[in-house]
């Protein structure tokens, strides 16, 4: 998964992860809240990627 990434990805889970750990520990309810934020957004991106490929016939 890491080389599918690149550096630029690597880096930015790196900096979300920083920014809701940052959150965290000022305040766990807002943080948690992020995290399900982030991870709904990236189970649409991909689903959305996915039908894309589909339509392509490439899935």
């Amino acid at each position: 998964m890491l080389d599918k990434l690149g550096t630029k990805g690597i880096a930015g889970v790196v900096s979300l992860l920083l920014g809701i750990g940052i959150v965290a520990s000022q305040a766990p309810v807002v943080a948690a809240g992020l995290a399900f934020v982030v991870a709904g957004l990236g189970l649409v991106a991909g689903g959305l990627a996915e039908g894309v490929m589909k339509m392509f016939g490439m899935a």
